[in-house]
């Protein structure tokens, strides 16, 4: 079974920067996808960044500021996050998908969730 545990989540001043990093286990499939997504009290679960093969896609309000890389050595995602904002504040999510999910940003196209970590932005 495919099983996502994602880490690295903690609290920041506004500007500073933070790691986060999930470890996959039992994922395969040369169709595989790896992001991220993110949840704000109140607000709807939203793509933050994905990576299938060389290919990458960020939001909006990621791109310019976030990285996503994997190793596959270690079968790890890395999110690297700078220039952090408040508004950067959420329970970031490590995903999966074990088909081609063309990039995409919204939630339903992933079957494989990790647990949550959670990111704190203060100004």
């Amino acid at each position: 079974q495919v099983q996502l545990v994602e880490s690295g989540g903690d609290t920041v001043q506004s500007g500073g920067s933070l790691k986060l990093s999930c470890v996959a286990s039992g994922l395969t499939g040369s169709r595989s996808c790896q992001g991220w997504f993110r949840q704000a009290p109140g607000k709807e679960r939203e793509g933050v960044a994905i990576m299938s093969g060389g290919s990458t896609t960020y939001a909006d309000f990621a791109r310019g500021r976030f990285t996503i890389s994997r190793d596959n050595g270690k079968n790890t995602v890395s999110l690297q996050m700078n220039s952090l904002k408040p508004e950067d504040t959420a329970m970031y999510y490590c995903v999966a998908s074990n088909e081609w999910c063309l990039l995409s940003l919204f939630p339903t196209r992933y079957n494989f969730w990790g647990q949550g970590t959670q990111v704190t932005v203060s100004s």
